[in-house]
């Protein structure tokens, strides 16, 4: 097993995790902030996500020696920002990330499941993400409005650097946000000092409570977006380079490792799948039999960057919010735009898309359930009626 360590699979290993997580972790941050979650209890779940995930490639790729990377649900993050402080604070929150991952589980040793999931139609299923999503994607701009000179530089790195290499638009502006902290914001007194105290790993573990809001708003469409926007295409993309393993087990291991999380704030993790090309491709190694080192060593950086989650956390707080919100929408474009295309590709379910869409983006909560809940029921509802008419429609 240790012959098959290369150079080539540790630098693209590497390479995966630094993209997987700078691409993405303001969205995760902006998720745990917006059900309601402490600057502390952020942290801790961001650092219990990322020591979960980096565990779970480990362990997956070296058992089945597979290029099997592992993220946390992007998606799932837009889902919580755009909910809402639901009713119970947090902690109903982390309940329902316990059911969700429970779910997870399910879904990978029970098929009916997996097959209920893979059975919503498509367009309702994208058409709520985009729905999700577009709140997010509407905060670059809102940056600029806020204050054009902290604003631009992040949103002209991302364009400048997407026209060289799309997966290293959002490191770049990242970079660039760091840049405009450092040279574009007054810090607080003392501010530094308490980042040295932030070094420590966070840990604040959350006693989960069940509420049936918390599963109808939370849990039910955090298992359907994890499930249909990551997990789903994960395996796809092992599929596309060769690597032809059941789902099931490794549906139930992420969901293992999400159940492990969730108490310390996690709300999910799951196959990846922009990374997991980058892992499972020809650049990762010339012999695929040996391209699992790469999704070994990413999960090795998910778990140092799980570390210094506290500090990473403590840092983003001295700007403000609307910064960090606006490199999480630049983030989701990609996955707006493709989630949008999907959703209104298909004629005959294009109303019920467009109502599914229009519905989750108004956020709108009824008795404490989030608009995606909505969204997907109206959409659902919809989209039976123009079915059952055009059933009739037809001839005998």
């Amino acid at each position: 097993m240790l012959r098959d360590i290369s150079p080539q699979s540790i630098f693209m290993g590497l390479l995966a995790g630094f993209v997987g997580s700078a691409s993405s972790f303001a969205v995760v941050l902006q998720g745990h902030t917006g059900v309601g979650a402490s600057p502390e209890q952020a942290a801790s779940g961001l650092m219990a996500l990322s020591i979960s995930m980096g565990l779970c490639a480990i362990v997956l790729s070296l058992k089945t020696r597979l290029p099997i990377s592992i993220a946390w649900s992007t998606p799932g993050a837009a889902l919580l920002a755009t909910s809402g402080a639901i009713e119970g604070g947090f902690a109903v929150a982390v309940g329902a990330f316990v059911v969700c991952a429970i779910l997870i589980i399910i879904s990978g040793v029970w098929k009916p499941l997996g097959r209920a999931v893979a059975g919503i139609p498509a367009p309702l299923a994208n058409a709520m993400l985009a729905g999700v999503l577009l709140g997010l994607c509407l905060a670059p701009v809102k940056a600029v409005a806020f204050d054009p000179l902290l604003g631009l530089p992040i949103v002209i790195a991302w364009i400048v650097m997407g026209r060289f290499n799309r997966l290293l638009a959002i490191p770049a502006a990242l970079l660039a946000f760091i840049a405009v902290m450092v040279f574009g914001i007054e810090f607080p007194e003392n501010a530094l000092a308490d980042l040295g105290g932030a070094i420590a790993p966070p840990v604040e573990f959350v006693m989960p409570e069940f509420t049936l809001s918390g599963l109808v708003g939370i849990a039910l469409p955090l298992f359907i977006v994890t499930m249909a926007s990551q997990n789903i295409p994960g395996t796809a993309v092992l599929r596309a380079n060769d690597y032809n393993t059941p789902p099931g087990p490794l549906f139930t291991v992420t969901g293992i490792f999400s159940l492990l999380s969730a108490p310390f704030g996690g709300h999910a993790v799951n196959l990846a799948a922009i990374t997991a090309a980058l892992c499972a491709g020809k650049d990762a190694h010339p012999d695929p039999a040996k391209r699992y080192w790469a999704a070994v060593s990413g999960g090795v950086f998910y778990i140092v960057f799980g570390l210094l989650a506290g500090l990473v956390t403590a840092f983003i707080s001295l700007a403000p919010g609307i910064l960090i919100e606006a490199v999480a929408g630049l983030a989701l474009i990609g996955a707006f735009a493709g989630s949008a295309v999907a959703a209104f590709k298909d004629e005959d379910g294009r109303e019920a898309a467009a109502v599914t869409f229009i519905v989750t983006a108004a956020g709108l909560t009824f008795y404490g359930i989030s608009g995606a809940f909505w969204g997907l029921l109206a959409g659902g509802l919809i989209y039976f009626l123009t079915h059952l008419r055009n059933g009739k429609k037809k001839p005998d």
